[in-house]
């Protein structure tokens, strides 16, 4: 890096330019309100892209870091079920794909209390290889007495997956929910369009 830097200097103001805008168009700090998790999160790696933008929004991304043969990273947040309690909550994004070795999905987890009483990850409908924008959804039905809400997006193994324009939205029971049964601190999810860094 520092070789680089020495060269741009002698390079002049484009090339310093060109090296400012490169670094500002992948951020690899994970978006504000959200987090990185899974069982290897040491071996990913999230942030916001500027360059795949969708409805005017930079993207939030999610890629390996090393090769993965066994585990998952994901890019999360969590909030009370309070405001979605006894509803059916559908939770939609637009997520494109890159060179995906094993497979990748939206996910949705409710809670009560301890114990995990609806959840879905769309493994039974994955994100594999390379694909573009695409819009998923995940629909669980939140008890009444449920205590927390998480989700997000997930990737096994190798590969880049980009996440954007994510909702939430109450469906009515005509709309089948995707999954099952299967103590959170905000009150709502934040940061959808990641906007803030």
């Amino acid at each position: 890096m520092r070789y680089i830097l020495r060269w741009s200097l002698t390079q002049g103001p484009k090339c310093i330019a060109l090296l400012v805008g490169c670094a500002m168009t992948l951020q690899g700090v994970v978006p504000q309100g959200w987090h990185l998790a899974g069982s290897k999160p040491e071996s990913y790696e999230a942030g916001t892209d500027s360059q795949a933008a969708y409805n005017d929004h930079p993207s939030a991304y999610l890629k390996s870091t090393e090769a993965v043969s066994n585990g998952f990273g994901t890019l999360m947040q969590e909030f009370a079920a309070d405001k979605y309690a006894g509803k059916r909550l559908c939770l939609s994004a637009f997520v494109k794909s890159e060179d995906i070795k094993d497979w990748a999905g939206l996910w949705m987890r409710v809670d009560k209390g301890a114990k995990s009483v609806a959840f879905d990850n769309m493994e039974n409908r994955s994100i594999k290889g390379t694909t573009g924008w695409q819009r998923y959804q995940v629909i669980l039905d939140v008890p009444q007495d449920a205590t927390g809400i998480f989700f997000g997006v997930l990737l096994s193994g190798t590969g880049q997956v980009w996440m954007n324009d994510v909702k939430f939205e109450v469906v009515g029971s005509d709309v089948p929910p995707t999954g099952g049964p299967g103590a959170a601190q905000r009150s709502e999810p934040v940061n959808l369009e990641f906007d803030n860094p």
